[in-house]
């Protein structure tokens, strides 16, 4: 039980480290809490900073995903504490105790933590995610739609209830996040990814 716990609190930390503000600060690029659609996340870097910085962020947002499963696995951690740490690492992308608790809508270390689970049901939620871009070029639409499937995929995938249920509550959260942009949607105003950069 202590393992779990101090796994758990390590999962938070480690997903509290904003890959994206850390990435424009290092490339001088604006805060992007206060640039574009000010969520600090990987499209955001994009808009603002191009494919670099994009990319870093997203390798950095994913990895705050997949290491701390990781490293509970590789400790003997079981089903759920798997599934508690994958979560703990995702709230904190959300809501990062290092950046007042103004974090991303965590779709890149949603799918990190998908891959430390299964990397069958990663394939397939970024197959979805991949599939949807290149038909709409919106990206709130396409993690929207990965993600409402990924909890399908997972259970599919590993069989296991405990991960199942913490893909739906990662679901869960990443629409709450996305509630600006569903909105968005709604109204036909949602912004499509550029082309350039």
């Amino acid at each position: 039980m202590l393992l779990t716990f101090a796994l758990v609190l390590l999962g938070y930390l480690f997903g509290s480290v904003s890959a994206a503000i850390l990435v424009c600060r290092a490339l001088g690029l604006p805060d992007p809490r206060a640039s574009g659609s000010h969520n600090p996340g990987a499209t955001n870097v994009l808009r603002i900073g191009g494919k670099k910085a994009a990319a870093l962020t997203l390798l950095g947002d994913f990895l705050k995903g997949t290491l701390p499963v990781l490293a509970a696995r590789a400790l003997g951690a079981d089903d759920i504490s798997q599934a508690l740490v994958g979560l703990a690492a995702f709230l904190g992308h959300l809501y990062p105790v290092f950046f007042r608790f103004r974090g991303g809508k965590g779709v890149a270390t949603g799918l990190g933590v998908i891959l430390a689970w299964s990397w069958v049901a990663c394939a397939a939620t970024a197959g979805t995610w991949l599939l949807m871009a290149a038909a709409f070029r919106i990206s709130s639409l396409s993690a929207l739609t990965a993600f409402l499937l990924a909890p399908a995929y997972l259970y599919a995938a590993t069989g296991s209830r405990y991960l199942g249920a913490a893909m739906l509550l990662i679901t869960v959260l990443t629409y709450w996040r996305h509630r600006s942009n569903i909105a968005k949607l709604l109204e036909g105003s949602e912004g499509k990814l550029d082309r350039k950069g």
